[in-house]
């Protein structure tokens, strides 16, 4: 099977092939940091974060520019609001952005470069695109001349003209058409700004990614991505500077992710329903978290809710009972082969997931395969009896190994199991959500039915229990059992 991705550009799945055979060279928008990290900025750092994992997998050389945006309006109206210079403002929020997705195993970007690091490469497009009379400058301002760029709206779907005629935007007369975009503006009081040949002044906000592009993967690269929301006018009018200043197509394909509602309503700061990273991570574990966010695929929305975080951490506890059911069954199995992207070396299970992958990051269906897998090893283990327990301890080593690989893609399961447990934040017997008595007459059903080789019901009662948050360890010496969280 082929990678196919869902390329906002031309409105349909298509066949990935990168420009550099064995290259992949990506561009994702990174925050403007004027604030902390919400649930959505989490969920398209994450889902990037697995593309970018996946690609390695893949044995591709990849090249993933993640940026921060450190000069903006935002920024300086913070900065201004609290007596403080936007240098401080960034700064203070690119440490924040960096201890959450630390938290959340996002592994760092090849290249995170800052918008005011690029200035130059900034004035130099400019340049370029007053040159061809695609931009002009006025009053120490520089707009791009949106009726010049033949293209303008293909990526969005929409029209100039129909735009022109709905338009209900603020006229500015010094601009040629309502529709011109700010490549430069000039100084203000109270505003940081730099030198260039229309005076004293900054960026704007859509040529700062241009410019960061050109200069750390060239003027056409394979991959663009960032949240739904920068389709338009961000990205649009990305695709219009660079097109416009190189004479050639900027991106191959383009892919945006979904939004996250907070229990079914839009996320926004004038509902009050901002949810911040560092606040969730106070109550759930990351993992969890991460789990969460790729249960659905990209594309699609996706809601955050507390029975949604309870499911995403009681698959999270399944899969650590699993490692620890292996461990404490078969010890440290040897799975060297975590180290190889050779395909024809992993068995069945990873062989599924990567076909979900290839289906434009199928992570939800990834997530099944996975799944599927565990289910598939706590009856194989159920099973075992002195006949078979070579074969199934071979079969066991294979199906972990797969699905420590598919956490590895994931971004998942790093920690020792043993340590997970016993680092939840309670103890469950203390808050007497179960009977112990309980809990011990079950265990012991179990074990009757897998000497009678009732597997079926052995296979139930382990369900029922995992139900009630018990996680069991089978030891020659007998079964042990432990309290989720």
């Amino acid at each position: 099977m082929t990678l196919k991705l869902y390329n906002t550009l031309s409105g349909k799945k298509e066949e990935f092939e990168s420009i550099e055979p064995g290259e992949v060279r990506m561009y994702v928008c990174g925050p403007t940091v004027y604030d902390s990290c919400h649930i959505g900025h989490a969920r398209s750092v994450v889902f990037f974060d697995v593309v970018y994992r996946f690609f390695s997998a893949m044995g591709y050389d990849v090249t993933y520019i993640r940026n921060f945006t450190d000069v903006d309006d935002k920024i300086i109206k913070r900065a201004n609001d609290l007596g403080v210079t936007s240098e401080e403002i960034s700064e203070k929020y690119i440490n924040e952005f960096y201890r959450d997705m630390d938290a959340l195993n996002v592994k760092r970007a090849t290249i995170e470069p800052r918008a005011t690091q690029h200035i130059g490469d900034i004035i130099s497009i400019i340049n370029v695109l007053i040159e061809k009379s695609m931009a002009y400058p006025v009053d120490g301002d520089v707009y791009f001349r949106v009726t010049a760029f033949d293209g303008y709206g293909k990526l969005s779907g929409r029209k100039l003209e129909d735009m022109e005629a709905g338009a209900r935007i603020e006229i500015d007369e010094r601009k040629e058409n309502p529709f011109d975009f700010a490549l430069w503006k000039a100084a203000k009081p109270g505003e940081p700004s730099w030198d260039s040949p229309w005076g004293q002044g900054r960026p704007g906000w859509h040529i700062e990614c241009s410019a960061m592009s050109w200069q750390l993967l060239g003027e056409s690269f394979d991959i663009h991505g960032g949240g739904k929301d920068l389709i338009f006018p961000h990205h649009e009018n990305e695709i219009a500077q660079s097109e416009a200043a190189f004479g050639r197509s900027f991106v191959k394909y383009w892919l945006h992710n979904g939004f996250v509602n907070i229990n079914s309503e839009k996320m926004s700061k004038s509902l009050g329903n901002t949810t911040l990273i560092k606040d969730i991570l106070e109550i759930y574990h990351p993992e969890a978290v991460r789990l969460f966010l790729l249960s659905n695929h990209y594309r699609s929305p996706i809601d955050f809710t507390e029975q949604s975080m309870k499911e995403a951490s009681g698959n999270l506890d399944k899969l650590y009972a699993l490692l620890l059911r292996v461990s404490d069954t078969y010890g440290n199995l040897p799975l060297v082969r975590l180290n190889s992207n050779n395909m024809s070396r992993y068995g069945q299970v990873w062989k599924d997931f990567f076909a979900a992958m290839e289906d434009d990051f199928n992570t939800a269906k990834g997530l099944a395969v996975m799944f599927e897998a565990v289910r598939k090893t706590n009856r194989l283990i159920d099973e075992v009896n002195d006949d078979t327990a070579f074969e199934i301890k071979y079969q066991v080593e294979g199906l972990a190994t797969d699905i420590l690989k598919i956490a590895n893609t994931l971004g998942i399961l790093k920690e020792i199991p043993m340590d997970y447990f016993e680092n939840k934040r309670q103890d469950a017997l203390e808050t007497a959500t179960v009977d112990p008595a309980h809990v011990e007459s079950l265990i012991a059903q179990r074990t009757a039915a897998r000497k009678s080789k009732d597997f079926a019901m052995a296979d139930k009662i382990r369900k029922e229990l995992e139900e009630m948050r018990v996680v069991l360890e089978d030891k020659p010496e007998g079964t042990s059992w432990k309290m989720m969280d």
